[in-house]
This record gives structure tokens, C-alpha cells and sequence, in this order.
């Protein structure tokens, strides 16, 4: 497996532990080293969090995993 598909797994293991709704998320490989991450609608201020805390605790982990080779975009 490749670092983008093992980043995507763990994302969506993240993500789906704390949205209410884990049936609507869905994560994706792009092709330039970012993991796609989209969520219901109701669920997207929690996976960005006040102030952007929890997106920034997600990008922290992946950088800690992965090394800053794989980036995540969360998607509208």
C-alpha cells in the first residue's frame, strides 16, 4: 500500500469518529499527495472545528505519520 492510501484510511477513521452522520464520508486520493475529505453537510464544521483546531489536529497527524508529503483538503 501506498502512504496516500494508508493517510486516507486513517483520515476516515478519524473522521468517522467524530461526525454523526460516519455513513456520508468519504475519502479520496489525489493524485498530487492530498487526501480528499467530504462529509454531510452538517457534519463539516466538525471536522474543521473552531477555528480551524480539529483540521489542524488531522493535518498534524498525518504530518507526524507520513512527513509532510501528504496533505488533506476538506472539501465543500
Amino acid at each position: 500500500m501506498s502512504d496516500a492510501t494508508d493517510a486516507a484510511k486513517l483520515i476516515a477513521y478519524i473522521a468517522r469518529a467524530i461526525v454523526t452522520e460516519p455513513d456520508e464520508v468519504e475519502v479520496e486520493e489525489a493524485d498530487d499527495g492530498v487526501v480528499e475529505l467530504e462529509t454531510s453537510e452538517k457534519d463539516r464544521g466538525r471536522v474543521i472545528g473552531r477555528h480551524g483546531r480539529v483540521a489542524k489536529a488531522m493535518r498534524t497527524v498525518l504530518a507526524a505519520a507520513f512527513g509532510n508529503e501528504i496533505g488533506l483538503e476538506i472539501l465543500d
